[in-house]
């Protein structure tokens, strides 16, 4: 607290004498040197409160950990530190250093005492620093009029606030001699021409800067010019130990350069303001070098001022403050006298900076390291793999399971709502990257299917960074995470980093002490997140207390994610979503979603895989065999399959034969393996196949090679392209390219093995309730492989790959399969596991089953919250056609394309169908633009709403432009009629809460009118929408056009008196059609019960009324009462409240049974 409070009181100085310009060149000075993050320095500029800008700046150097001051007496003086860059080497190799510090001590008492002491007011804006460092460094001085400037007006603010203290006459008359010594004093108005007489007009000379021996001593009182040498040309330089060459640039008019005496350090300095006759005075301290000492005339000498050993190229930000001031050194002496202008060459200026631009920016292994690491990232894959195509990254979020679960999972976004990252990968990382808290870890994470391309995008993520796109970050490493499924406990984080990589890297020490001092540069990619073992407690698991010391893989990323190791890093995540998301993935704090191929970028992607092949004769051949098979055509979303695709199209082209894809996934495999299975040694299809079905049980996609039954095996598979060494593995690892294929190879385990019963096969077909599954799902491609190995003409499937010795085992399997799916009911099944169903049934390409399936399907189809794919509305359209009944179709939050949308739509036997309003909209558009009238008519009339109910804003907003779409389309002259899901809505629900409900209802109001059919508004919500006396009023207005109004639900809605009486007014238009109204829980009282009773006579269709919980007492009660007798019409008078005594209630009920207490 007490290093906090001494900061504290520097900043309020420096803050309380500074003007806005000077404050904010100090923030940008720390900005520059990296003291502030960005994000903040913007915080600190808009702060309009000083008090709580001293407070931060002061706790974000305290929380850095470099409590130097120095910076501070830059600031205090009105000059800018200048700024350094370290080089790799900054330390003197000799053992020595030229390090000068300051004993300060505090000075006490007033202004008074101050005079009266041995230090020099002017000392206060003069320019030293805590040199505390082990080496010296060599920085440009530069001098900036506005902001590098020693103002006088800055002075005499001092001397005016040393004028307030109320002291004797004594202390004023000192001031005043203080004023004429500084700013009057004549005596060296000769001093300059001694000076100037050795220094040519292109060249200005300084030694280093050095403290002398003497320092730490109590300074002098300053000596009086009269005290001074007469002859300042016998004096003698301090010997100095080095020297550096740097530029100093002289400002325009008058320049007088002045000796000091010998406690400051040796160098130059500039102080210029109003008032003292010329534009500069440079303060030199040190003999003035002699003829004989000029070096050549490349730049002025000036040693650089020492930095913070804890940060490269920074300077220290504050000085002491004037409370704790010690003996201060020696001053300046300044005069007026005017001299003849000298400038500096330009061209040695220039000089001088390109030899300091060519710093490196690090020590010189770090520039190795990075150098190294960027020619790890840069190598882009050569052919196919090379092939990129921009596809659309998606913000994703979040929510839960259901209302009874705290599990949270990924949300299925309506195609219109998706939020796509613009600007792609390195503007998306980038806004991600402002967005945090400093010094805080984010952990981003990017999830897709399998085969949507994650862990090309994260090498891509790579490569940007090496070709310098991704500059917020100085290291980038990547990290297959099958690298850290490794026993032990001897690991460290620099192996993480470097060591289980795509390629070990070479690191000094050095290197890893440059990396952790600044975590916010740094950006660990982890790829393929799934396949890490035991991910949900990497949130809660003990990890190591620091970085150095060893502890098991599983300790290092628990405590990357707990944010102890690396804090303030990026963590860039890739993962496969299944259901329920970890721990690990929920709290991330960015989501995005890989989108896949849109239909013309799978297309664009065969004529690019046939050109880089050097086929392009085949191009346009290939496309054509693509577009014949719409179903691997809407599978081609997945850019994996898309060049499985594009290898069958290859081979089959090669052949020069009447090529034909086949129509199925399985078809599509077999043709890709048929060769290389006839080719290998006999049984090592089998055996590849039971390695990839024990690595899916466990979670894992590598293998080693001892794991083999063969070396002819490994051979054989390695030679065929079936397992390759995955980046970042060792020579002993080996991986299935594809997850698909791994699935592939999996079925085809189960389909060939005895081991596996007939009597749990079908649990295989991930149909039934998990508790009854005997494994997770992991392989999730299995189940459509199975069915279709078991299932497919064996000369063609099964006998192409292993041939016809397994025919006997096959058909056993295959009669248990068919059994077990014909016994399946469609109706009872959820809409995911109807969807696998559908897939399972096509793969198998059996007539019996596939019928069996989709007459069994019920009539109203509800797919709410699943997401649908290209493949799954593709094969749901399939099936639809072959059922051949009327189907009604949910589609809500499913995340539909629009080309899957119309496609369902124009199916004959979709007589209705539900869909986002945003959607569809879109859909009528894109319809009528490309004049597809037929399709825009079966469109809109199939579409419906009913019933709606508005749970946000945009759903409000959305139905707005549904009835804007209807108005448009009944003002145009080739078209006529309300819009069926306009004019057919009955229900309408309103449930936005106490916020936002409020701020929509008044938009609903607007469009209310246009639903003609509307028989029951609730606006009742759990939150209560609040919707007051003024929405009451609103409604009320639109009351004479809802003839159809049956149920009105007012409650909860904070309805007062006036709301009543408003409401009472336009009752009478909903006479004829209100069956029943609810007020219950406002805050309705005497006056609003009164009003209410005189219009219950004349609502003569009004069957039930709630006015239970309100305000109003036993006379509200009994108007109600005397009201009701006049109304037989009233079936049910709710009316109990606790502000009614229970006897009034008791006695009123019994004199009408027809008043309800419950």
């Amino acid at each position: 607290m007490n290093n906090f409070q001494a900061i504290l009181t520097q900043v309020r100085i420096l803050l309380s004498s500074h003007q806005p310009s000077q404050v904010q060149a100090l923030l940008d000075n720390l900005l520059k040197e990296e003291l502030l993050s960005r994000e903040y320095h913007c915080t600190l500029l808009h702060e309009p409160d000083s008090e709580a800008l001293a407070r931060k700046i002061s706790l974000t150097l305290l929380e850095k950990g470099d409590l130097d001051l120095a910076l501070l007496g830059w600031a205090r003086s009105g000059l800018q530190p200048p700024a350094a860059e370290r080089g790799p080497s900054h330390s003197d190799h000799d053992g020595s250093s030229q390090c000068a510090t300051m004993e300060l001590g505090p000075l006490e008492g007033s202004y008074l005492e101050l005079l009266n002491s041995d230090a020099d007011p002017l000392c206060l804006y003069h320019i030293y620093d805590q040199m505390d460092l082990a080496g010296e460094e060599e920085i440009e001085l530069y001098s900036e009029p506005d902001t590098d400037t020693i103002n006088c007006d800055q002075f005499s603010r001092l001397l005016c606030d040393m004028e307030g203290d109320e002291e004797t006459k004594e202390a004023y008359a000192n001031i005043a001699e203080l004023d004429q010594y500084v700013f009057q004093d004549s005596q060296l108005e000769g001093l300059s021409k001694d000076i100037f007489k050795h220094i040519g007009p292109d060249e200005v000379i300084g030694d280093s800067m050095e403290m002398p021996a003497e320092v730490g001593q109590k300074s002098q009182k300053r000596p009086f010019p009269e005290e001074l040498p007469a002859d300042l040309k016998h004096w003698k330089p301090v010997p100095s130990s080095s020297s550096s060459l740097s530029c100093l640039n002289l400002p325009e008019g008058p320049v007088q350069f002045v000796p000091t005496v010998s406690t400051l350090p040796q160098g130059l300095w500039q102080i210029s303001g109003t008032g003292t006759g010329v534009s500069s005075i440079f303060i030199y301290h040190g003999e003035v070098p002699q003829a004989s000492q000029v070096p050549p005339p490349s730049g002025l000498t000036v040693h650089g001022l020492p930095t913070s050993p804890d940060r490269p190229g920074s300077t220290s930000p504050f000085a002491p403050s004037a409370t704790d001031l010690p003996s201060m050194p020696e001053p300046a002496l300044t005069s007026r006298a005017n001299v003849t202008e000298h400038k500096t060459s330009p061209t040695q200026c220039q000089a001088a900076g390109e030899v300091s631009n060519k710093l490196p920016k690090w020590p010189e292994p770090v520039e190795q390291f990075y150098r190294s690491l960027q020619d790890t990232y840069q190598a882009e894959p050569a052919g196919p793999d090379g092939i990129l195509m921009e596809v659309d990254l998606v913000q994703a979020r979040l929510e839960r399971s259901s209302s009874k679960s705290l599990e949270r999972e990924l949300a299925t976004p309506d195609w219109a709502e998706r939020q796509l990252a613009q600007g792609g990968l390195a503007e998306g990382l980038l806004a991600a990257k402002e967005r945090r808290r400093p010094r805080e870890t984010q952990v981003i994470a990017m999830l897709g299917k399998a085969g949507q391309g994650k862990s090309y995008w994260a090498g891509a993520v790579s490569r940007a960074w090496a070709c310098g796109r991704l500059p917020q970050y100085d290291f980038v490493f990547s990290v297959p995470c099958h690298c850290l499924n490794r026993p032990g406990d001897v690991y460290r984080l620099q192996d993480l980093l470097f060591s289980l990589g795509p390629r070990p890297l070479l690191a000094a020490d050095e290197v890893f002490s440059h990396i952790v001092k600044r975590p916010d540069r740094i950006l660990l990619i982890l790829d393929a997140f799934e396949e890490l073992e035991a991910q949900d407690g990497f949130l809660h698991s003990t990890c190591g207390p620091a970085p150095a010391e060893p502890c098991s893989l599983r300790g290092l990323l628990a405590g990357l994610f707990q944010k102890k190791l690396l804090r303030g890093c990026t963590l860039l995540l890739t993962a496969r979503p299944r259901g329920r998301l970890v721990q690990s993935l929920s709290k991330a704090d960015a989501l995005f979603e890989l989108s896949g191929f849109s239909m013309e970028q799978a297309q664009a992607y065969v004529m690019r895989y046939f050109e880089c092949s050097g086929m392009t004769e085949h191009q346009d051949r290939a496309l054509a065999l693509l577009r014949d098979r719409p179903f691997l055509l809407s599978h081609s979303h997945s850019p994996t399959l898309c060049r499985a695709v594009c290898q069958l199209s290859e081979a089959l082209l090669e052949l020069g034969e009447d090529a034909e894809l086949p129509s199925t996934l399985t078809g599509l495999y077999v043709g890709l393996l048929g060769r290389a299975a006839l080719s290998g040694p006999p049984g090592a299809l089998a055996e590849l196949a039971k390695l990839a079905w024990e690595l899916g049980r466990r979670h894992q996609s590598t293998l080693q090679e001892d794991q083999f039954p063969s070396a002819d095996v490994r051979t054989w598979a390695m030679a065929k392209g079936l397992v390759q060494h995955p980046p970042g593995a060792t020579e002993s690892e080996l991986a299935f390219p594809s997850f698909l294929l791994q699935c592939f190879l999996g079925a085809l385990w189960l389909t060939l093995s005895g081991e596996i019963k007939d009597k749990e096969l079908p649990q295989y077909l991930a149909l039934t309730p998990r508790k009854k599954r005997p494994y997770d799902n992991w392989l999730e491609g299995v189940p459509r492989f199975l069915t279709g190995l078991i299932f497919q003409p064996r000369a063609r499937c099964l006998g192409a790959l292993v041939g016809p010795s397994v025919t006997t085992l096959a058909d056993r399997k295959q009669k248990v399969l068919a059994r077990y799916l014909k016994r399946l009911q469609p109706g009872t099944l959820r809409a995911r596991q109807l969807l696998e169903l559908l897939h399972c049934t096509h793969e198998a390409e059996e007539a019996g089953i596939w019928q069996h399936v989709v007459q069994e399907l019920p009539a109203r189809l509800s797919f709410l919250g699943t997401r649908l794919t290209p493949p799954d509305a593709h094969v749901l359209g399939k099936a639809l056609e072959a059922a051949g009944q009327d189907f009604s179709l949910d589609l809500r939050s499913t995340g539909i394309d629009p080309s899957g949308l119309g496609s369902l739509v124009g199916l004959s036997c979709v007589t209705h169908f539900r869909a986002a309003l945003s959607d569809t909209v879109a859909l009528w558009e894109s319809l009528r633009q490309h004049g597809e009238t037929e399709l825009l008519q079966a469109a809109e009339e199939k579409f419906t709403i009913e019933p709606f109910k508005a749970k946000s804003l945009k759903d409000v907003e959305d139905l707005g432009k549904l009835v804007q779409t209807q108005r448009t389309r009944s003002s145009s002259e080739d078209t006529a009629g309300e819009l069926p899901a306009v004019r057919d809505l009955k229900k309408l629900e309103f449930a936005l809460g106490p916020i936002s409900g409020p701020q929509a209802f008044p938009k609903l109001v607007r469009i209310l009118t246009a639903f003609s059919s509307l028989q029951h508004l609730d606006l009742d919500a759990l939150s209560e929408n609040k919707i007051g006396d003024e929405g009451v009023s609103q409604l009320s207005a639109t009351f004479p056009q809802l003839k159809s109004l049956e149920t009105l639900n007012l409650s909860q809605n904070s309805i007062t008196d006036l709301g009543a009486y408003k409401l009472a007014e336009g009752l009478p238009s909903l006479a004829a059609s209100l069956l029943r109204l609810s007020l219950y829980n406002n805050c309705i009282c005497d006056m609003g019960a009164e009003s209410l009773a005189r219009v219950l006579p004349d609502m003569v269709s009004l069957r039930v009324m709630d006015v239970q919980y309100n305000k109003f007492t036993a006379a509200g009660a009994q108007q109600l009462a005397a009201s009701l007798r006049k109304c037989p019409h009233v079936e049910t008078l709710a009316m109990w409240t606790p502000t009614i005594p229970f006897s009034v209630q008791e006695h009123l009920q019994q004199q009408d049974s027809r008043i309800s207490l419950r």
